[in-house]
């Protein structure tokens, strides 16, 4: 009789669970022998310490059972809810970044931070990443939140400016999210 969770059965593949540790900046995965492939899936910062990851992205990769979170200075153990009221109190729409990383990530989709200019993520093509630079910038906004034409305008004028196309993600009151890719109007 098998004890061990990381044994493998006949015929079954076993998932090496990585141990993460919750830091105040983001949750930490020291080094292992999975950070290569973690870093070349796009995941993550490297840093001296290790790959660090972005408060979604560490509550992706738990919530597919692939890292296991703990608490750097206690020792807990860190559940999805923890990590997501964490991330809540330094970005006021965390839960909009994660459904929208989650759905991208699940579609074969890297997605990797935005560059500060109004847009959340940069999405690199399934098979893209590390080739080329981002064609596309993701602005993310729940249904129902005001947002001016103003504002807009200026974040489809920056990734204009960077020759990069900018989708809209919307998410639905359900949780859904749908995709609207922005071009240039002009009026006549």
């Amino acid at each position: 009789m098998l004890n061990n969770v990381d044994e493998k059965r006949e015929g079954e593949v076993s998932k090496k669970i990585i141990m993460a540790f919750l830091r105040e900046d983001g949750v930490l995965i020291k080094s292992n022998e999975d950070l290569e492939k973690l870093i070349s899936r796009g995941y993550g910062s490297s840093t001296e310490d290790g790959l660090l990851l972005k408060f979604y992205e560490a509550m992706y990769l738990l919530s597919r059972g692939l890292i296991k979170v703990v608490d750097e200075k206690t020792g807990n153990p860190i559940s999805f809810q923890d990590l997501l009221e964490r991330y809540e109190s330094i970005e006021e729409n965390a839960w909009v970044k994660y459904l929208i990383y989650r759905d991208l990530r699940s579609r074969g989709y890297v997605v990797r931070e935005g560059f500060g200019l109004g847009a959340d993520f940069r999405l690199y093509e399934r098979g893209e990443y590390s080739k080329d630079s981002a064609e596309y910038l993701v602005y993310g906004i729940y249904e129902g939140m005001p947002l001016s034409i103003e504002g807009l305008a200026q974040i489809l004028l920056r990734a204009q400016n960077l020759k990069k196309t900018l989708i809209l993600a919307v998410i639905s009151r359900r949780g859904e999210v749908v995709y609207y890719s922005l071009s240039r109007l002009s009026f006549q």
